[in-house]
């Protein structure tokens, strides 16, 4: 017997909250990595600050739309120590797409290596979050969605790794960055559809809902506060925020 599941308890909230963490991640993450690209100085911080800008991103993304997530008749808590793994994975993972890409350029070989080594992690990351989750009955998995979220998280990660070098201009890389959140959030809700919970009628309790909300409010305090400041760090950087190009037409008028 399979319990009742739902990743719209709170209607359009957490899917949208989720989504604009995915983008804002993306969009600071994709901006530094240009601009370390392109300049060259300073390339391993811009690097690193652009890989903790899209796995935060990805991470925050993740746990506010489990907040979302209910199971009609059972509890559910999290395990922090998988967690915060969860988010160290992320951040990991990004950072070795992102330096292949910054060191050895966006050749064909080099590209697609950094986006299944970065997908793959990120796929890692979503899964660690919910083997983090503990609930009476356990959790099981239909395959063939997790395999299409998998794909999903790939494709995301090779087209977000070659927008960094291929797109220069502040709209443009807007654009990428939406797109790259909205594949990353569909990735998320793909995986979540994959999710099958074995309903035991006995063992059943009622669902803590605001006990959960609370400890993934203290979980994300962290991740967004780095996102805060590396918006702070971009903002005040004028290569990042407009790029060489539009630098080089505001001095020209």
């Amino acid at each position: 017997m399979e319990a009742t599941v739902s990743n719209f308890h709170y209607g359009a909230v957490t899917p949208v909250a989720a989504f604009l963490m995915a983008w804002l991640g993306a969009a600071l993450g994709l901006r530094c990595t240009t601009r370390a690209i392109r300049r060259g100085t300073n390339r391993i911080g811009w690097l690193a600050l652009g890989a903790v800008s899209i796995g935060c991103g990805i991470w925050t993304m993740h746990f506010i739309a489990m907040a979302g997530f209910t199971i009609d008749g059972m509890s559910m808590k999290y395990d922090s120590g998988i967690t915060v793994l969860s988010l160290l994975v992320a951040i990991a993972v990004v950072a070795v797409g992102v330096f292949l890409v910054g060191f050895r350029g966006t050749g064909t070989a080099v590209l697609t290596t950094a986006g299944v080594f970065t997908g793959l992690g990120v796929a890692a990351m979503h899964y660690l979050g919910m083997a983090a989750m503990h609930t009476p009955g356990g959790l099981r998995y239909s395959y063939p969605t997790v395999g299409l979220s998998i794909l999903i998280a790939v494709v995301a990660a090779t087209a977000a790794l070659w927008a960094a070098m291929s797109v220069h201009g502040l709209r443009a890389s807007f654009a990428a960055s939406l797109i790259m959140g909205v594949a990353v959030t569909g990735m998320h809700y793909t995986g979540m559809a994959a999710v099958e919970v074995p309903f035991d009628n006995h063992g059943a309790v009622t669902q803590s809902s605001a006990g959960m909300i609370s400890f993934l409010l203290v979980m994300v305090t962290g991740p967004l506060a780095a996102l805060v400041m590396s918006a702070v760090i971009v903002m005040f950087d004028g290569d990042v925020i407009l790029g060489p190009d539009e630098q080089d037409r505001l001095k020209a008028s």
